[in-house]
């Protein structure tokens, strides 16, 4: 036997360790997986030995080649094999590897249940704890019912380091077996008094992290985590606590109430960030859900925005983008506390970090009213001019857009300075991709604000001349900006009586430039309303000639989209072609002279005469034309066609034609038509393959010859492989004698620009101080009396500026429907959610539970019925004495109550709703107490009546079968 183990010792001073193993792995870096394939045939080598740390020492190596990347699951019965040594050295390295390599799918778990009980109740504690640190990272459903005893004993344990690690384990075997949190609950809740601290914060992890998706269970353990708050001084659980206390507030708003004091407490001593933050942001929950029942909370706000504010301005970033999204949170309660530090955030735009500047935009969002608008979207844009980032420019002109329209524009009060903006935008981000946003804009202003149209018909027809040609035809990759010509050309159309010069904006309309398919269509569309309007302008006037030379340059314009490869464009310039032509046909039949005799009876102007009179045909087709585009266009309903009501007697689900039978004559006709055009297609296909040759190789040489004199003539194409043949003179093109010149850095770069949107701020700003030195003049004329009323008045004419435009709020609905209710997105839970599982009631009894209490009844109904011949004193000494415990146990729950409810601060008197539920109560256990005692009158009666029946037949000796009854 010693000389085995010398064996074995000397055979080992040869294997390579797992140092060995790394320093082999950096050794070969080139080839990598080559020296790693050689390690593993090794390593299964040394896995076939008896000896069990040549195993050990080889799983410890599989397990740094499984971090590498690399399968090791065909180890899986030596690892089980490592874990069930009896030296702690190897079974560390075992579970480690089993941690690494197993999963709660793996089929070799059942062999290791047996194992892991063994090590839970092994006597050292580093055996179990070993064992349940492993185990946290593969327990499986079956792990989790077989050892959920074993584990729930360790959590007794004398030990604190097992207490610890098994109240922490409990948790992963609430997720996998839900069943056992409600037996498992009690000793959880003890472990939250425990003596030792670790117990105790592994306890408050566990309740946390199950009350985070349910907290409604967990409301009961509120006054054992209220004394742990208030006398803890660990960061990291009071972190914890809050965290719970922030959702439990929802559920019982007089919890709310007893928080305030020491959160702010917590707030202005602690010094830790992390628990600052939690503090904060459990303040604002609290807030918010006692909003309605404690109005005085204006100072514990300005306490949390000013904290935040110290965040804010701190130089760790992390620090600052948490101020920050706590900042949005007190934003959407209290926007006037977050307005006052507006400077602060637009400071945030000129971060480094990105991050740090969207959530900034999200704030400036919430901060915008009438008096700021104007000059936030000012900021706004001249820091767009000097962002850099696509993402972050895309991301700044959606939040411009956003900020100004959100609330249906309740905060634009002059919407020319609307459209302007949005104009700058378009000129600023020539490559964004949400033009499809500002085209969206442009429509919904130019159709819902009457007073504008004037305004961005002028200046849609201005977009599409200076619009770059080249940026048209972008595609959807590298930005969407073209969208807006889109609205350009359909405002311009819509609204052409605006026009001041429409013969130019008809030809901007048609000029002949790449656009996609559907702006194409819609300029198209949109030149043959602004036609109409332009022939019904000459018929008014009379000037047929006029009508003439329209019709002619239309169609002069319209005719090269004929022949467009898209569809709806060709469709769309034929039917406008059609109508011209009708027209033009109306003209030339006038008392059988032909267009150019007509031409030239009609006198010019140059002689002083306007023109003969139009056709009456050609006249009323005109006006037949111009009740095509008749009436305005208002905004319809998102769900209108849904509210169509369907008319009496229409079966949407019934056949308009009865379908034709499956064995017709005219369906053997079809299926022959169809064969032709589908033969045809396949025979000149194979016909095509059939013709094809391969080419011989001197035939495929003259090809290469013929294709490099090709591109030698071609001057477009770049001969970089006949450049470099050339020698060193001939390729040196003096490139190298042209001196380098020094480009002035320190210079600085002014950019003097002035937007034209800044005109209206800067004419909103005279306004205003017309408007201060009249209130200042109005308070010098009156008395001291009147202060206040002029102080408000003048606060509330800052807040609020006059509104320029009105916005059309209507929108169209069919007849008989009404607007729908706003539909709630109710986030479902994710069925594939553990904590799903977990929403358990813990006071309701379980199914055992309730056996258990129904057996308990019988047995007592059992012997109430034995115990029916007892005498009536000791029966109703027995009722007082029943009497007395109820009202003993009755006390101490109340006692018990008002315990819990004065641990917290909770008052009795609540609102008045409360009282009367009490009340009811109250009733309810008067009326209970009043049936009971009428019951036990009658059943005294009753036993009263037994007993003298059974004493009489006694006496008269009258014999009894039995005497027990059911």
């Amino acid at each position: 036997m010693a000389l085995k183990k010398v064996k074995g010792n000397f055979e080992r001073m040869f294997d390579k360790n797992l140092t060995d193993l790394v320093r082999g792995i950096r050794n070969n870096k080139d080839n990598e997986a080559k020296y790693i394939a050689q390690c593993i045939e090794e390593i299964k080598l040394e896995l076939r030995q008896d000896n069990i740390n040549v195993k050990c020492n080889a799983v410890s190596k599989l397990t740094y080649i499984q971090m590498l990347g690399y399968d090791i699951s065909w180890a899986g019965f030596n690892i089980i094999e490592v874990m069930s040594s009896p030296k702690f050295t190897c079974k560390r390295v075992g579970y480690l590897a089993a941690s690494q390599c197993f999963h709660p799918d793996s089929e070799l778990l059942m062999l290791t249940t047996n194992m892991v009980r063994k090590d839970l109740n092994s006597q050292s504690q580093y055996d179990a704890g070993v064992a349940l640190s492993g185990l946290s990272c593969f327990i499986s459903a079956d792990l989790s019912r077989d050892l959920a005893n074993d584990i729930m004993t360790l959590m007794s344990s004398t030990k604190p380091y097992l207490r610890m690690k098994a109240v922490l384990m409990m948790y992963k075997v609430f997720l996998r077996y839900p069943e056992a949190l409600k037996p498992a609950f009690p000793k959880l809740k003890e472990k939250l008094e425990d003596p030792d601290p670790g117990v105790q914060s592994a306890a408050v992890n566990v309740i946390c992290e199950l009350a985070r998706k349910n907290p409604k269970n967990y409301l009961s353990l509120a006054p054992i985590f209220f004394k742990l708050m208030t006398t803890s001084t660990n960061n990291w659980m009071l972190i914890k606590i809050i965290k719970l206390f922030g959702a439990l507030t929802p559920l019982e708003p007089r919890l709310g109430k007893k928080l305030i004091e020491p959160l702010t407490n917590l707030i202005h001593s602690t010094s830790a960030m992390s628990l600052l933050y939690e503090c904060i942001n459990t303040v604002i929950a609290v807030l918010i859900s006692i909003s309605s029942g404690m109005p005085n909370h204006s100072a514990s706000i300005q306490l949390c925005v000013q904290k935040l504010r110290i965040l804010i301005e701190d130089s760790d970033q992390n620090l600052k983008y948490l101020g920050l999204l706590a900042m949005s949170k007190i934003l959407k309660t209290h926007p006037k506390s977050v307005q006052a530090h507006k400077d602060l955030i637009l400071a945030c735009l000129d971060d480094k970090d990105e991050s740090i500047r969207l959530r900034a935009l999200d704030l400036l969002y919430g901060m915008v009213s009438k008096k700021n608008l104007m000059e936030i979207v000012k900021r706004l844009l001249g820091h767009m001019e000097r962002a850099e980032g696509s993402t972050y420019r895309d991301e700044l002109l959606f939040k411009v857009i956003e900020i100004c329209s959100q609330g249906s524009y309740q905060y634009v009060t002059n919407f020319e300075w609307y459209l302007t903006v949005l104009v700058e935008l378009i000129q600023l981000e020539a490559n964004s991709k949400h033009g499809s946003v500002i085209a969206t804009q442009l429509l919904d202003v130019a159709i819902r604000v009457q007073a504008v149209r004037e305004f961005a018909v002028t200046e849609m027809a201005s977009l599409l001349n200076t619009f770059p040609a080249n940026a048209a035809h972008w595609d959807a990759s590298s930005g969407t900006m073209n969208e807006v010509l889109y609205a350009a050309g359909w405002i311009v159309g819509e609204f052409s009586g605006f026009l001041v010069d429409p013969e130019d904006t008809l030809k901007s309309l048609l000029k002949p430039r790449q656009l996609p398919d559907h702006i194409q269509a819609v300029y198209i569309h949109n030149s043959l309303k602004l036609l109409t309007r332009m022939l019904t302008k000459a018929l008014e006037e009379g000037n047929t000639r006029e009508i003439v030379r329209l019709c002619n340059l239309f169609e002069d314009k319209v005719t090269p989209f004929v022949s467009s490869g898209n569809i709806e464009v060709q469709e769309r310039s034929s039917s406008a072609l059609i109508m011209i032509q009708m027209l033009r046909d109306e003209l030339k039949a006038v008392d059988g002279e032909t267009e150019r005799d007509l031409l030239d009876d009609i006198p010019g102007p140059e002689n002083g005469n306007v023109s003969m009179g139009t056709p009456i045909a050609a006249e009323q087709l005109i006006r037949d034309f111009a009740t095509l585009f008749a009436g305005d266009l208002n905004p319809v309903a998102p769900k209108a066609q849904k509210k169509v009501p369907l008319p009496e007697g229409l079966d949407l689900h019934k056949w308009i034609n009865t379908p034709p039978e499956l064995s017709s004559p005219s369906s053997e006709g079809e299926e022959e038509m169809g064969d032709l055009f589908v033969a045809s297609a396949e025979l000149q296909g194979r016909a095509e393959r059939k013709k094809y040759v391969e080419p011989t190789g001197e035939e495929l040489e003259k090809m290469r010859e013929a294709r490099k004199m090709e591109q030698n003539n071609n001057p477009h194409y770049l001969k970089g492989s006949i450049r470099d043949s050339l020698p060193m003179k001939m390729r040196n093109d003096g490139c190298d004698d042209i001196p380098i010149a020094e480009i002035a850095l320190d210079v600085p770069l002014t950019v003097h620009s002035t937007k034209r949107s800044d005109k209206y701020l800067m004419e909103e700003q005279k306004s205003d101080k017309k408007a201060k030195k009249k209130t200042k003049s109005g308070k010098k004329s009156h008395k001291s009396k009147h202060k206040i009323s002029y102080s408000t008045s003048e606060s509330d004419s800052e807040a609020e500026p006059k509104q320029l435009h009105v916005v059309n709020t209507l929108i169209e609905m069919p007849e008989g429907a009404s607007l729908s209710e706003a539909e709630e997105n109710d986030k479902a839970m994710d069925p594939n959610d553990p904590h799903r599982a977990l929403d358990i009631d813990l006071e309701v009894p379980s199914v055992k539970e309730e056996d258990e209490t129904q057996k308990k009844r019988e047995t007592k109904k059992v012997s109430k019925t034995s115990n029916l011949l007892v005498s009536h004193d000791d029966k109703t000494s027995a009722n007082a004495t029943k009497k007395a415990k109820k009202e003993k146990k009755s006390r101490k729950k109340s006692h018990k109550n008002d315990e819990s409810h004065d641990l917290l601060g909770f008052t009795r008197e609540s609102s008045q709703g409360d009282n009367e539920q009490n009340s009811e109560k109250t009733k309810r256990k008067k009326e209970g107490k009043k049936k009971k005692g009428d019951k036990d009158k009658s059943t005294e009666n009753s036993k009263k009546k037994l007993e003298l029946k059974l004493g009489y037949e006694e006496a008269a000796g009258i014999s009894t079968p039995s005497k027990e009854f059911a």
